[in-house]
C-alpha cells in the first residue's frame, strides 16, 4: 500500500505528550524540523494520517488550535529542500512568510516554502491537508515562488480554484492508490502547483515589469551560452535553464516567437557546423575523421550522429563529404532527436 499511517488520534499519551507526539508525526511527515506550540498544552487534541504518492507526501491534520513554525535558528539547524501546499478545510489560520502575513480561510490554498522560516497559527479547531514535495522537482526560481509564499489563494484566483478540489479529492482517496498511478499523479500535482505559481506570479510581475523587457534582454544571453557550449554533448534545456537560473517552462517561453525550439536550435547549430567541417578539406589536405567531426560538436555517439545527419541533410556524412564542396551547407530543417 502506498500509505504511511502516523497518528489518528494520539488517545495514549497525557495531554503534553499528545502536543509532542502530534508534532513528531507532522515534523516526520514534512521531513522538516517544526515547532508546535498550543494554548493548552495539557488538554491537546489531534490527529494526523500521512499517506505517500510516489514522492508527494499527503498530509490530513485535525487538531486543537496549535501553531506551528520553522524559526530561522531551525531552518540553519535542519536545512531542507521541499515545499508544502497547505489546504485549509475548517477553522481559521494565521500564515507569516517572507514578510507577509494572511488569514488563511476554509477553502483558500497557500504555498509555503519549508526551506525558509514561516509560521501557520490556527486560531480554532481545524481541519486541513498539506501537500510535501521536493522543491528540487517543481523547477520554479526560488524569487518566483517568494511572490506566492505568505499568501493566501482562493476561489478568486483560475488556478486555485481549478487546484483546491482536486487536491481535496486526491487526499480523500490517497489510501487506495496503486503506487504506479500515484507516481503519476505526484507528477500531476507538480505541474499543478508550478502552473498556480506561475499564473500568480505573472500577473503580480505584470504590474511592475513589462515581460517582453526581461525576455529581450535574456534571450541573447541564452543564444550566446549555446553557442559558446555546441560542443557540450550535455548541452540540454535543462542545464541552460540551471545555468541562467529560471526553470525549464521559463527558457521553453523564451522561444515561443523564435519559430524554433531550444531543441531545434541545438540540433540545427550543431548541424550547420558538422556540414562545414565535412563538405571537404582544401586540396591536399585530409579531413578530420567522421567520428571526431562528431564528438567535437557534441555527438558522443557515430552512430547517433549519423542517423540525425541523414534525417536532417538526406545523406549520410560519408556521401556528404564525398562531393567535396565548399559551399556552405543549406540550413538544417530536421526535426529534434
Amino acid at each position: 500500500m502506498p500509505t504511511d499511517v502516523g497518528t489518528s488520534p494520539l488517545t495514549g499519551l497525557p495531554g503534553a505528550g499528545r502536543l509532542a507526539g502530534w508534532c513528531l508525526g507532522v515534523e516526520r511527515a514534512l521531513a522538516a524540523a517544526v515547532r508546535a506550540g498550543a494554548r493548552q498544552e495539557h488538554g491537546f487534541d489531534g490527529a494526523l494520517d500521512v499517506c505517500h504518492l510516489g514522492y508527494l507526501r499527503v498530509l490530513s491534520l485535525e487538531a486543537d488550535p496549535v501553531r506551528l513554525s520553522r524559526t530561522p535558528s531551525l531552518v540553519t539547524r535542519d536545512p531542507v529542500e521541499g515545499v508544502a501546499v497547505a489546504l485549509q478545510l475548517a477553522g481559521t489560520a494565521a500564515l507569516t512568510q517572507d514578510g507577509r502575513s494572511t488569514a488563511l480561510l476554509p477553502g483558500q490554498l497557500a504555498v509555503i516554502d519549508l526551506r525558509r522560516p514561516f509560521s501557520l497559527e490556527q486560531k480554532e479547531r481545524f481541519r486541513q491537508r498539506l501537500f510535501r514535495l521536493p522543491g528540487r522537482v517543481l523547477d520554479v526560481p526560488a524569487a518566483r515562488l517568494r511572490t506566492v509564499t505568505g499568501r493566501a489563494l482562493g476561489p478568486g484566483e483560475p488556478m486555485a480554484a481549478l487546484s483546491a478540489p482536486f487536491l481535496d479529492r486526491l487526499a480523500d482517496r490517497a489510501a487506495h492508490i496503486a503506487p504506479d498511478v500515484g507516481d503519476l499523479l505526484a507528477g500531476n500535482v507538480t505541474d499543478l502547483l508550478a502552473a498556480l505559481v506561475d499564473a500568480y506570479a505573472e500577473r503580480a510581475e505584470g504590474t511592475d515589469v513589462r515581460p517582453d523587457t526581461a525576455r529581450d534582454h535574456l534571450l541573447p544571453v541564452v543564444r550566446a551560452y549555446i553557442e559558446r557550449h555546441l560542443g557540450d554533448p550535455g548541452l540540454t534545456p535543462e542545464s541552460i535553464a540551471r545555468a541562467h537560473r529560471i526553470s525549464v517552462r521559463y527558457l521553453h517561453r523564451l522561444f515561443e516567437g523564435e519559430e524554433t525550439t531550444v531543441g531545434r536550435l541545438i540540433q540545427r547549430r550543431r548541424m550547420e557546423e558538422c556540414g562545414k567541417e565535412l563538405a571537404g578539406p582544401a586540396p591536399g589536405r585530409t579531413g578530420p575523421a567522421i567520428s571526431t567531426v562528431a564528438v567535437r560538436w557534441g555527438f558522443p555517439s557515430p552512430a547517433h550522429f549519423s542517423r540525425v545527419f541523414k534525417t536532417v541533410y538526406g545523406r549520410s556524412p560519408r556521401e556528404w563529404r564525398a562531393t567535396r564542396t565548399r559551399a556552405a551547407p543549406a540550413a538544417p530543417v530536421g526535426r529534434a532527436t
